[in-house]
C-alpha cells in the first residue's frame, strides 16, 4: 500500500514539474522517495528470462495482458516494450513471475 501511495505522489508531482508548478528544487525531494527505476529491456534478455521461466511467448503475453505478436516482436528486436508493459516486464524480472499470477 505505501509503495502505491508513493509512486502516485511522485507521478502527480513529475507531471506538476513538467508543467511548470513545482521548482527543480522541489522535485528533487520526491525523487528521493526511491520510486525503482524502469530501464530498457534487451530481446535477448526477455527471451532468456522466459525461457529461464519455462514458460512460451503465449504465456508470457497472458501474464503482461499484451499480444503474443508482441512478445515476438520484443523477442526478435522489432520492437521494444513500452510504458506498462516495460514497467511490468522490469517487475517480473526483478520480483518473478509469481508476482503477476
Amino acid at each position: 500500500m505505501k509503495n502505491k501511495i508513493k509512486v502516485a505522489v511522485y507521478t502527480t508531482a513529475k507531471d506538476l514539474h513538467e508543467a511548470g508548478l513545482i521548482s527543480n528544487e522541489r522535485m528533487a525531494r520526491y525523487k528521493k522517495l526511491n520510486i525503482p527505476a524502469v530501464h530498457n529491456i534487451e530481446p535477448n534478455d526477455i527471451k532468456t528470462f522466459r525461457q529461464k521461466e519455462h514458460i512460451s511467448q503465449s504465456v508470457l503475453a497472458e501474464c503482461l495482458n499484451v499480444s503474443v505478436s508482441a512478445v515476438r516482436k520484443w523477442e526478435s528486436g522489432e520492437k521494444k516494450p513500452s510504458g506498462l508493459a516495460l514497467k511490468m516486464l522490469n517487475l517480473v524480472q526483478k520480483k518473478g513471475l509469481q508476482i503477476v499470477l
